[in-house]
């Protein structure tokens, strides 16, 4: 092995999805299991599974191994089957992984042989993928199964009154809740964005785009059934206010929405976001919802990113109350007062 094949050999085994990918596999052909090819190999979903690596990412590392040599790919269909190529791998190649894997002691490469054998086992069993995940469902991929396309299809339950989406960007979310209500009012500071949501929203017929400031929103009181603060505070320069305002163009009955980052320590990163506030805890959240006047239904953190740093998110409501109206005085009646007389 010459000194270019033995630094692309490095690189190749530098990255840690690579390593994990080769360990799997190998791990694969080890012990009893040798003996049945099927259980020697993995789809693209199935090494998916066991890594918690998106799909994209999995399939190209998955290719530079194979361009090297170190696994093989069985069609079937649409979908593909790796499996480590130990009859062709290369002598230099097969003492390198062998090196590799003799000094390596991680949980994360034993968890990850957990699974394999866990998807081994299921397709011998016969388990359905349902029932393997049962109970963390929301945490697995399966073919048409994501998360915008639920969104779509609990929307269609909703009966939307006048929406008012603040700090609505491009228009993304208006355009899931326009076929689903009365009106919608895009509102955002920057030109462009609103350029943008007016482009993609044109053909709604019940939108309109607005340029404005959730600070001092161009609208009458009481104008909207409900308002849509999603990831707008942590960019607004006075929360306190932006909440207020919310809650003076709500009707009574109306329902604020809010998603926002939980509290964290990354502003210098969500700092390039635009955001001027490193989130907000639930309690914080809630006090500042309450000072606005409106009764806060739910507030508590509903959802964390699975990449570092782990970002974590709010979700919160409230609702604007009616306003109370004094009572009138009951007075006697005519006859009730002759006879005290």
């Amino acid at each position: 092995m010459d000194l270019g094949a033995a630094t692309n050999l490095l690189g190749l085994l530098g990255d840690p999805t690579r390593v994990r990918l080769v360990s799997i596999l190998a791990h694969l052909i080890e012990g009893d299991r040798a003996s049945s090819g099927a259980a020697q190999e993995l789809s693209v979903a199935e090494l998916v599974e066991i890594t918690g690596v998106t799909q994209s990412r999995v399939s190209t590392h998955l290719g530079r191994l194979r361009e090297a040599g170190v696994v093989r790919d069985r069609r079937e269909g649409s979908s593909a089957f790796y499996s480590l190529n130990d009859a062709g791998m290369s002598e230099p190649t097969r003492k390198v992984l062998s090196l590799v894997r003799g000094e390596l002691k991680d949980a994360t490469l034993e968890a990850d042989a957990h699974r394999a054998d866990s998807i081994v086992k299921r397709r011998k069993t016969g388990v359905a993928w349902l029932e393997s995940v049962a109970g963390h469902m929301e945490r697995h991929y399966s073919p048409g199964r994501t998360w915008e396309s639920m969104a779509h299809g609990v929307l269609t339950l909703l009966q939307a009154g006048d929406v008012l989406d603040a700090g609505c960007g491009d228009g993304t979310v208006a355009s899931l809740l326009a076929p689903r209500a009365a009106s919608v009012t895009c509102l955002d500071r920057s030109p462009r964005l609103i350029e943008a949501a007016s482009s993609r929203l044109a053909s709604h017929a019940n939108v309109r785009t607005v340029l404005g400031d959730v600070h001092a929103m161009p609208f009458d009181d009481a104008s909207f059934d409900t308002v849509l603060f999603f990831h707008v505070l942590t960019c607004a320069d006075d929360p306190k206010r932006a909440l207020a305002e919310a809650a003076r163009v709500l009707r009574p009955g109306g329902t604020l929405s809010v998603l926002v980052l939980d509290a964290h320590d990354h502003a210098e990163l969500t700092a390039s976001y635009g955001h001027v506030h490193a989130g907000f805890r639930p309690r914080r959240l809630e006090s500042l919802i309450a000072a606005a006047g409106l009764e806060v239904q739910a507030c508590e953190v509903t959802s964390r990113e699975r990449r570092e740093p782990f970002f974590q998110v709010v979700t919160a409501s409230a609702r604007k109350p009616a306003p109370v109206t004094s009572s009138p005085v009951s007075r006697p009646s005519r006859a009730a007062r002759r006879s005290s007389r």
